[in-house]
């Protein structure tokens, strides 16, 4: 059995490959081979580029389709699920974003909404993977003794990243099961980043206070930091629709898959104390 996973360097499919250690034939794509992670097979290719893909998607059972947030992602999702359905892909496990959706109030959700029913009705054997907001964004949050976030008040079904790469592994390895499903994965529970910082005392043994920045501040603070302006504005749409509550929610899927619940925020931030507050 071939596993190929796409956005190999990235934050999820990092996870992913951490999950699935060294129990499967795993293959991933990659634009430089010398930045391809050591210890697999490596295929060189480009998503953007359909007639890069051919080699790469040879002999693949299942894909781990994830591609990176942009006006051009519909584009390399279409060229991956066209070279699965030429290669005879048995599976594909696409991660999605959470509410996507034709109305959803960002960007980036709706373009995912695109591909998911295009993945829907392609003829292959799917599964839609739509996590909540990453534990792992709040790296680097913490300056001294403040938390600094945009999302308000908001409530959020925060989920770590290391949880995600579980839940797709599993799926990976025995894809059948979940057929023609979409699955919404947050953590186990919702909270404000207020009471984050209220958990951070107890990570960190000393008071946390907790500075709502607006998502127009954050946007300014983005653009000075280098992101583009769309990548910098839809971020400002999904911290827009935090702080209105959109992100007040919790499911009980990573349980029910996973047979246990998924890792709290505390648990996150005792492992990672050093990279929330570097």
């Amino acid at each position: 059995m071939t596993i190929l996973i796409t956005g190999a360097n990235g934050t999820v499919s990092s996870a992913v490959l951490r999950s699935l250690g060294d129990t499967h034939d795993v293959r991933v794509l990659v634009r430089d081979a010398a930045k391809a992670p050591s210890g697999v097979e490596v295929a060189v290719g480009d998503l953007d580029d359909p007639a890069t893909l051919d080699q790469a998607f040879k002999g693949v059972d299942t894909l781990w389709l994830l591609t990176a947030m942009g006006p051009q992602a519909p584009h390399a999702s279409m060229n991956a699920v066209w070279a699965a359905r030429k290669a005879g892909v048995g599976h594909v496990v696409r991660m999605s974003a959470v509410g996507a959706a034709h109305d959803a109030p960002t960007r980036n959700g709706r373009l995912h909404a695109l591909s998911d029913v295009e993945l829907a009705a392609s003829g292959l054997a799917w599964t839609v993977i739509r996590p909540a907001f990453f534990m792992q964004n709040l790296f680097g949050s913490v300056n001294g003794d403040t938390l600094y976030g945009a999302t308000g008040e908001g409530r959020l079904g925060l989920i770590d990243v290391r949880d995600i790469g579980d839940f797709a592994a599993a799926v990976l390895r025995d894809p059948t099961p979940h057929k023609g499903k979409t699955y919404t994965l947050t953590g186990p529970a919702s909270i404000s980043l207020r009471e984050a910082a209220a958990d951070l005392e107890q990570v960190y043994g000393t008071p946390i206070a907790y500075q709502p920045v607006t998502p127009d501040d954050a946007y300014r603070s983005m653009l000075e930091a280098g992101l583009s302006e769309w990548m910098a504005a839809v971020n400002r749409e999904y911290l827009t629709a935090y702080s209105q509550g959109w992100g007040d929610f919790t499911t009980s899927t990573y349980e029910e898959v996973m047979g246990r619940p998924g890792r709290s925020f505390t648990d996150f931030a005792k492992d990672h104390a050093a990279q929330i507050r570097p």
